[in-house]
């Protein structure tokens, strides 16, 4: 992992919420900072090049813009490492990460229909030749997915 600077670290923790709504949310965010666009734009990248981000953008409510469904495997734990990057590879997938369970490797699938969803979990499975198991949303709850970053 890349030391982080402090401009780095008030990116990742100033605008995981209330990223600016406005044509040019990079010029508001270096206007806060005290930066060019560019070198938002730039440190951003970085932080992504170096795995510290996996996507920059918004996360709407469940299946206001399009579909959206919950998603689990069993991966056996040789192949976790190799799975999860063919599914995070997926441009539905807006997450994926691992928990202690049977079904270890979960992920998230986003597309404009369910027919974008249902291609999308095919092609999961037909790319690690595991059974995917789709946990479509029944009831929804507020989960708010920013948190404070600890710095060591």
């Amino acid at each position: 992992m890349v030391p982080l600077d402090e401009t780095d670290r008030r990116l990742l923790d100033d605008f995981q919420r209330d990223l600016p709504l406005e044509p040019r949310p990079y010029a508001a965010m270096a206007r806060e900072l005290g930066l060019e666009e560019a070198e938002v734009i730039a440190r951003l990248a970085a932080l992504q090049d170096c795995g510290a981000i996996s996507r920059i953008g918004a996360v709407v409510r469940p299946n206001t813009a399009g579909r959206s469904t919950l998603a689990a495997m069993a991966v056996p734990a040789d192949r976790l490492e190799e799975v999860g990057a063919l599914v995070a590879a997926l441009p539905e997938v807006n997450h994926c990460y691992e928990r202690e369970h049977r079904l270890n490797l979960w992920f998230v699938v986003t597309a404009a229909g369910a027919v974008g969803v249902a291609a999308a979990l095919a092609r999961a499975a037909a790319a690690t030749g595991l059974p995917v198991l789709d946990l479509p949303l029944e009831a929804e709850y507020r989960i708010d997915l920013g948190f404070p970053l600890r710095w060591t």
